[in-house]
């Protein structure tokens, strides 16, 4: 918690689940006062999370009204491609990165079990080199690109990259989350058009 409330750049989460409100309110509250125009919000959740999709919607809908059409948040999914089709990838990972120069990686999900009742085990560093090399490593992956041409300031690459693999209706590994539970309802216009449907 204290790593998101800290961020002014970059907030980068893979998850396998989005339900903790503690976690959604800091980051509505950074998406809402955002240290500067060029701090984004990267998660890369499951298509379809093995239980409480509802609940990951829920909290990303409220997230998409937060950033309410500023483009600071970016929220996809993973596919790999099987002959001509997409197949979902499913995303298990439990992994942040702050701006940089902290991350987190281990056992624990952003929901109330991991966090509150179960036992996990993280590892947290601050070693401002491995963290970058680690998210350059990672989005080298996921955008199949070479490190050099995504060592870049994040938002450029999340902006330049990141977004249009994700919104493109090519072949990408990157895609848009589908939609947001039934809270997409209540959002409207730019916002709306944001969601894919699921």
């Amino acid at each position: 918690m204290r790593a998101l409330r800290a961020a002014e750049d970059l907030i980068y989460l893979e998850n396998q689940f989005l339900w903790s409100p503690e976690i959604t309110e800091t980051l509505i509250d950074k998406l809402r006062n955002p240290p500067h125009d060029r701090f984004r919000v990267v998660l890369v959740l499951p298509r379809k999370p093995s239980n409480g999709a509802d609940t990951t919607r829920g909290q990303l809908g409220r997230l998409l009204e937060a950033d309410d059409g500023n483009h600071r948040l970016l929220a996809v999914t993973l596919t790999s491609h099987d002959g001509e089709s997409k197949v979902a990838v499913y995303v298990h990972a439990k992994l942040a990165i702050i701006d940089d120069t902290w991350m987190t990686v281990g056992s624990a999900n952003l929901n109330e079990h991991s966090l509150f009742n179960d036992t996990e085990a993280n590892v947290v560093t601050d070693d401002a080199g491995l963290v970058k090399d680690t998210r350059l490593r990672l989005w080298a992956e996921h955008l199949q690109l070479p490190v050099s041409e995504v060592d870049d300031e994040p938002a450029d690459v999340i902006d330049r990259l990141w977004r249009p693999f994700a919104e493109s209706h090519e072949k990408h590994r990157l895609t848009l989350l589908p939609g947001v539970s039934r809270r997409v309802d209540r959002l409207q216009g730019p916002l709306r058009g944001l969601l894919v449907d699921g």
